[in-house]
C-alpha cells in the first residue's frame, strides 16, 4: 500500500500512500508526498480532491505498529509520524464534530458529516435508543431510496434488511424503520432527509464521541469521550458525568494518569483517570486539548478578546527538572474562524455525488492489489488494518463467511451481552453530577451489542460490558472527582524518580570529571596532598596528560 521512490534519508524523494474515504464506494485515494512534507500537505491534497472548503473539521487518522491510533499532526513531518509503518494507510474522518451542523456553509461538508455519523451509528459510537435508531435509519433510507414505492419495494419491510444501519439490527428495528419511511418521510429529497438526520443526531448524548477506555480511582471500568460541550464519562451504557469546558481549568497527564482540574462553586476538584497505556493517555490528552481549543478558545490580545488560534498558547504537561514533558501548540483555525472564513468565500456550490449505503459496498482495490482472502501483502486486512489489530473485529463480523474468524479464535473472545439504552434526559452538568445518579431500570436495546473490548479499527465503537454488581458499581461524583492525593503524590514521585535517574547519573559523572580536571590543573596548596597521591599520579601520567596532548594536537594543529 506504500510505494517508495527513495530512501527516507533523502527528503526530496517521492512517497505514495493510500487514504480511505468516508464514502465506501469511492476508490481509495492515492496521494503522493515528499520526505520533507508535513501533515497539512497531505490533508490539503485530500480535501482538494474532494473539493471541500471547510477542511479544518476533518483529519487523517492512522494506527501505528503498536496498535495505537493517532491523528496526523499537520505541523509535523509525515514520515517522522508514521515511522516504520509499511504499508501506510490513512483514514479520512471527521475530527471536530460541529455543535450545530446547520451552520456549515456547504452541502458537501454536511454530506461528509452525514457519512461520518452514519458510520458512527453502524459501529456503535452514536449510541441511542431503539426509537432514535429507527428514526435515524428511516432518514438514511429516505436519503438513498427516496419515497416508498409499494410496486418497487413491496408491502413488507424486507427491503430494509438490505441496509446496514446497525451492526446487530433486528427484525423489530427494520419494521419500525419501514413504518417511518413509509409514513413520515414522503416528499423529502436527499438533502432534506440528511439535514433532518443531522438535526436529530447532534442532540444525542453520544454525538461526536470517540470513547477511550479508562479506569477511575476505584478501578472501575469507564469510557471517556470528548466533544464540543466538554468531557463525558460512561459506565454500563449510561452517561455518569459531564464536565463542561467552562468548569475545566487545566488538563494534564502523568504516565498513564489523565488528570482534569475543575473549579465548581469556587472549589477546586481533581479528576483522575487511568489509561491502558502511556501512548493511549497522551493521545487522549492531545485530543482533549485540541477539542477544547477548537471549540472554546478565546485569547486576550491588546486588551481585546480575540478568538484566534494563531495566538493560542503552547500547552505543556508532564515532565520534571530533567525532562521536557509533552508540548502541544494547536495549529489550524477554531470553529468560529473556520465558519467566518467559509462565509467570506464566494464560489458556486460544489456538486454532491451521493452513493448507496453499506449494503452496496464494494471493495476498492488499490494499485498492486491484495492477496486472496482478508490478508494483504503487508499483513493487513482489505480495509488497510493490521490483521492482529484489536480494532478490526467489527469488519470481520461484517465480512462474508469466508472471511469470518476461526472457531478457536472466536471462542477466546468474551461473551457478548446486551446493554441498556441511555435514559432520555438532557446532558448533566458538573453540579448535577456531584450527587450519585439514581439507578434506572435497564431498557433492553436489541439494536446494539455490547462487548468488553474496544473492537474496531479507527472506527472504534462505544461497546461497554455492564460491571459486576458491587457497592461501587454505580459511582457518585464524589468518589470519582476526589482523586486520592496520596496516591497521586506517590505516582508522581515514582515517575519523577524514574525520569530523573539517568540524567542524575550523567550529571554526577560530569561533576566528577570536572572536579578531577580542576584538581589536576590547579595550584592550590590545599590540594597538593591529593595531587601527589599515587592514584592521581597514575591518572595524570597515564591518562590525563596523553589525552590532553592528543586533544591539543587535534584542535590547534589540525
Amino acid at each position: 500500500m506504500l510505494s517508495r521512490f527513495g530512501s527516507k534519508n533523502e527528503v526530496n524523494k517521492g512517497y505514495r500512500c493510500m487514504v480511505r474515504l468516508l464514502d465506501e464506494n469511492e476508490e481509495i485515494l492515492e496521494c503522493d508526498f515528499q520526505g520533507h512534507h508535513k501533515g497539512q500537505h497531505l490533508l490539503d491534497q485530500v480535501c482538494d480532491k474532494l473539493n471541500l472548503l471547510e477542511k479544518d473539521f476533518f483529519g487523517l487518522r492512522f494506527i501505528d505498529d503498536d496498535k495505537q491510533r493517532h491523528w496526523l499532526d499537520p505541523t509535523k513531518n509525515i514520515l517522522k509520524q508514521v515511522k516504520s509503518m509499511n504499508p501506510i494507510v490513512f483514514c479520512f474522518r471527521v475530527k471536530f464534530y460541529p455543535k450545530d451542523p446547520h451552520k456549515l456553509k456547504e452541502e458537501l461538508t454536511r454530506y461528509h458529516l452525514f457519512l461520518q455519523l452514519k458510520r458512527d451509528l453502524l459501529h456503535g459510537r452514536l449510541y441511542c435508543s431503539l426509537g432514535d435508531a429507527a428514526l435515524l435509519g428511516a432518514y438514511i433510507v429516505q436519503a438513498e431510496m427516496g419515497d416508498y414505492n409499494p410496486d418497487e419495494h413491496g408491502e413488507n419491510p424486507g427491503y430494509i434488511s438490505e441496509f446496514k444501519i446497525l451492526l446487530k439490527q433486528t427484525p423489530e428495528l427494520e419494521e419500525q424503520v419501514a413504518y417511518l419511511h413509509q409514513t413520515e418521510m414522503r416528499g423529502q429529497v436527499p438533502a432534506t432527509a440528511e439535514a433532518h438526520f443531522l438535526r436529530k443526531a447532534c442532540l444525542l448524548d453520544t454525538y461526536g464521541i470517540d470513547p477511550h477506555p479508562v479506569k477511575d480511582s476505584r478501578g472501575c471500568q469507564l469510557y471517556l469521550g470528548v466533544n464540543h460541550s466538554g468531557i463525558m464519562t460512561y459506565q454500563a451504557s449510561r452517561k455518569t458525568h459531564h464536565f463542561k469546558w467552562n468548569d475545566i481549568q487545566k488538563l494534564n497527564y502523568e504516565g498513564k494518569m489523565f488528570i482534569v482540574h475543575l473549579t465548581y462553586n469556587e472549589k477546586k476538584h481533581t479528576v483522575g483517570f487511568k489509561c491502558p497505556s502511556y501512548a493511549g493517555c497522551r493521545h487522549l490528552w492531545k485530543c482533549t486539548v485540541e477539542q477544547r481549543i477548537f471549540f472554546t478558545y478565546v485569547g486576550i490580545l491588546y486588551l481585546e478578546l480575540v478568538e484566534s488560534s494563531s495566538h493560542a498558547p503552547k500547552v505543556v504537561t508532564g515532565g520534571s527538572f530533567f525532562s521536557r514533558g509533552s508540548r502541544l501548540r494547536y495549529s489550524g483555525r477554531t470553529e468560529k474562524e473556520l465558519l467566518q472564513h467559509a462565509a467570506s468565500v464566494n464560489r458556486d456550490p460544489p456538486l454532491v455525488r451521493r452513493s448507496a449505503s453499506f449494503h452496496h459496498r464494494r471493495l476498492s482495490i488499490p494499485a498492486g492489489g491484495f492477496s486472496s482472502g482478508e490478508e494483504s501483502d503487508g499483513g493487513y486486512h482489505r480495509d488497510g488494518l493490521p490483521l492482529n489489530s484489536p480494532y478490526s473485529m467489527i469488519q470481520r463480523a461484517m465480512a462474508p463467511p469466508s472471511m469470518e474468524m476461526s472457531q478457536s479464535e472466536s471462542s477466546s473472545r468474551p461473551p457478548l451481552e446486551r446493554g441498556s439504552s441511555f435514559p432520555d434526559r438532557p446532558l448533566t452538568s458538573v453540579a448535577e453530577s456531584f450527587e450519585s445518579p439514581p439507578r434506572r431500570p435497564a431498557v433492553p436495546n436489541p439494536s446494539i451489542h455490547v462487548t468488553g473490548e474496544m473492537t474496531s479499527d479507527e472506527d472504534i465503537g462505544l461497546r461497554m460490558t455492564a460491571p459486576k454488581s458491587s457497592p461501587g458499581a454505580v459511582l457518585g461524583s464524589k468518589a470519582l472527582v476526589t482523586l486520592d492525593k496520596a496516591a497521586l503524590v506517590t505516582f508522581n514521585w515514582k515517575r519523577s524518580f524514574r525520569q530523573s535517574l539517568l540524567p542524575a547519573l550523567a550529571l554526577a559523572l560530569v561533576c566528577v570529571a570536572v572536579g578531577t580536571v580542576f584538581i589536576l590543573e590547579s595550584n592550590l596548596e590545599a590540594l597538593q596532598e591529593v595531587r601527589s597521591s599515587a592514584e592521581f599520579t597514575i591518572l595524570r601520567d597515564h591518562y590525563y596528560l596523553p589525552l590532553k596532548s592528543f586533544l591539543s594536537r587535534q584542535l590547534f594543529e589540525g
